[in-house]
């Protein structure tokens, strides 16, 4: 999603707010505070283009349901990114500057996971996915045998007849279901399954996942806890992040480091897997004509053969050159030296 920036022309203008939909007012006070964001933009001189392009996204756009937060990034007379964020900021963000400002991505649109919801019973299924930032990008409704289905009781050999049908009947309309949640998942990259229904049919269709699939999938009793799973996953992958990065910290030789020498050396050598950002403050870099010319100071700069030297805003600079090397951003809590801190890929 952030790669284009890398190669986009500045200005950009970085807008973070909160768009709620949950109180009968909430078109008024979306445009309040659109009214707002677009005199403190321009009171930072951001181009007219860009913030009516600001303006034209949040009028025209769809409005969510309940606390919401939205992102906006934009050069020139078009939004370049256009992100819902999971937790909305304490107040409206805004930023002009010669480079994209990402900083509040990494801590308000963190992504979750890609999963997908079924919702099973011994005859039917509807079957939906969900990219990293709970948007449905899939869905199937799996309409299978539903006669018979309930097995009989007594004896006999009638009877014995009809739970045998009954039994292969529930077995295809399984199997059915199983088949469906199986191609879903895989053609969107899910991580997470989630079998939401009474016990016997999510315990069937569990069991006749393919084995690849059944560690990532759990079995829920309603739908209303899919939310809270999803996030506490989420949590979860950062965790296990902070302590890969702790681990490696305590080795002499651990692939990791922090602080902006380091990390920005490594960035040079296209050496990050990881960039960890907690909170730069107004920490200042040097940097050249492309992302990953980065470096502390101007003589380190001119030595990696910079033909220009401009002083950027850390906070913008390093994410901008972890995004050129490929690495991903994760926004931590955890008291980082300057800031920053790396995964490495290698020593």
């Amino acid at each position: 999603m952030l790669r284009p920036l890398v190669t986009a022309p500045g200005p950009f203008t970085s807008v973070y707010f909160e768009d709620s939909h949950d109180t009968e007012d909430a078109a008024k006070q979306l445009e309040l505070k659109l009214r707002d964001l677009c005199e403190q933009l321009r009171a930072q001189h951001a181009p007219d283009a860009s913030v009516h392009a600001i303006e034209n996204a949040v009028r025209k756009g769809p409005r969510p349901s309940g606390r919401s937060g939205r992102a906006l990034l934009a050069t020139g007379d078009s939004v370049v990114v256009d992100e819902r964020l999971t937790e909305p900021p304490a107040a409206p963000l805004t930023r002009v500057s010669d480079l994209p400002y990402l900083l509040p991505l990494t801590r308000y649109a963190e992504p979750g996971l890609k999963h997908v919801v079924a919702m099973v019973d011994q005859v039917n299924a509807r079957v939906t996915a969900f990219d990293e930032h709970g948007r449905e990008i899939g869905a199937e409704a799996v309409n299978t045998q539903d006669h018979p289905v309930h097995r009989t009781r007594g004896g006999g050999w009638a009877q014995y007849g009809i739970r045998e049908h009954t039994e292969e009947t529930i077995r295809r309309n399984v199997t059915e279901i199983a088949e469906e949640i199986t191609r879903l998942a895989e053609c969107t990259g899910a991580e997470m399954i989630l079998l939401v229904g009474e016990i016997q049919g999510r315990r069937a269709v569990h069991e006749a996942l393919p084995e690849r699939l059944r560690g990532i999938t759990q079995e829920v009793t309603h739908a209303d806890v899919v939310d809270g799973l999803v996030s506490a996953t989420k949590q979860r992958r950062l965790e296990a992040v902070l302590d890969r990065f702790r681990t490696e910290m305590g080795r002499p030789d651990g692939l990791a480091v922090q602080g902006l020498e380091a990390v920005t050396a490594a960035l040079v050598e296209g050496n990050v897997e990881t960039l960890l950002i907690s909170d730069p403050g107004d920490e200042m870099v040097w940097t050249g004509v492309v992302p990953t010319q980065i470096a502390v100071t101007k003589a380190e700069l001119s030595a990696l053969g910079a033909a220009q030297a401009h002083q950027r805003r850390a906070d913008e600079a390093v994410p901008v050159a972890a995004i050129a090397v490929g690495a991903d951003l994760v926004g931590v809590d955890s008291d980082l030296t300057e800031g920053f801190g790396a995964i490495l890929r290698h020593r």
